[in-house]
């Protein structure tokens, strides 16, 4: 069955890419433009990929993401800073 009929793409090529390592439908429209053209495929794209389709990204630990983003806030508030310093 077709998926997407701007460009021909079935659901057994989103499943191919799916295996592939697409796991978004960003990541099918890349390998295979379905979604790109008028939009009305992503939802079905979406419901192929399911959900677990592709493993869970780790979860960032907060207090290393909170201690970075406020020492790069911190940096940026200094008189004379650059974007660069700061970073």
């Amino acid at each position: 069955m077709y998926v997407c009929s701007c460009f021909g793409i079935t659901e057994q090529q989103v499943r191919q890419h799916a295996e592939t390592g697409a796991c978004t439908p960003r990541q099918i429209a890349g390998a295979c433009k379905a979604g790109t053209d008028c939009g009305s495929c992503v939802r079905k794209i979406q419901a192929l990929l399911g959900r677990g389709a592709c493993p869970r990204r780790e979860a960032l630990d907060p207090v290393v993401l909170t201690t970075a983003v406020t020492t790069a806030s911190a940096a940026a508030s200094l008189p004379g800073a650059t974007a660069a310093e700061a970073a």
